[in-house]
């Protein structure tokens, strides 16, 4: 497997996954001392699969720009920074400040992996984005909730009961097979071990201020608007 196939999965409790693959960039970097520190990973920010204004009226444009350009790229230079300071740590062989970059690199390990899923999850209404979805996914939606109206109110319900800032994520469980949906308070909190996000909506106030204010419920409305479910549905297939 080739350094640009390598992905963070702190949030997702396994080691790989197959969907995540093509959606981190990621370059292996020799840190100054190889043999004491061992490898390191320069995360870079993956591209987005469409325009900014692409999935209006939903999303407005100036609202993806900056969660693109400002939000995620805030999250790589975050992870970036501490799994640096961790090889460090490793070299000089000082882990007196183990606790606070481990827990950097989670934070912001969990927010690059969201939201590289986050983007090619969506797609513009009409144009891959919206409806239901088909096939073995539809299946398997039917199969572990009773039928897609009641997923999509479940969803939709986590989703808006996200304490503070979060995600509402529809996770697969290799343990059961089975679909579960979860929330993750901040990126990494709450997160559900044994199982692999494979779609999830951003409700962190930064994905929908600026049009929806106050109003998350408005904004979980209309993101189903813009949901790529042929994406979905391979991540899924990609775990099964």
């Amino acid at each position: 497997m080739n350094s640009n196939r390598r992905s963070f999965l702190g949030t997702a409790g396994i080691a790989t996954a197959v969907f995540a693959a093509s959606s981190l960039n990621a370059q292996a970097v020799p840190p100054e001392d190889k043999q004491s520190a061992g490898n390191l990973t320069k995360h870079e920010l993956p591209n987005l699969p469409y325009s900014y204004k692409a999935l209006e009226p939903h999303i407005d444009a100036q609202t993806m720009e900056i969660h693109y350009t400002k939000h995620h790229k805030a999250y790589i230079d975050g992870l970036n920074k501490a799994e640096a300071e961790l090889a460090k740590a490793r070299g000089a062989g000082d882990f007196s400040m183990i606790q606070h970059w481990s827990k950097q690199a989670a934070f912001h390990g969990g927010g690059h992996f969201l939201h590289s899923l986050f983007w090619r999850i969506m797609a513009p209404a009409g144009k891959g984005g919206g409806g239901e979805p088909q096939g073995k996914l539809a299946a398997k939606i039917k199969e572990d909730f009773g039928s897609f109206d009641a997923f999509k109110k479940q969803f939709s319900a986590a989703a808006g009961a996200v304490e503070g800032s979060g995600w509402g994520l529809l996770h697969y469980r290799a343990s059961d097979k089975r679909l579960i949906i979860g929330q993750a308070e901040n990126q990494h909190k709450l997160s559900s071990w044994g199982a692999t996000p494979i779609l999830g909506i951003d409700v962190w106030e930064h994905a929908y201020y600026l049009k929806y204010q106050n109003k998350r419920a408005d904004y979980i409305t209309a993101w189903w608007n813009v949901v790529n479910w042929g994406e979905v549905g391979k991540n899924l297939e990609g775990m099964m």
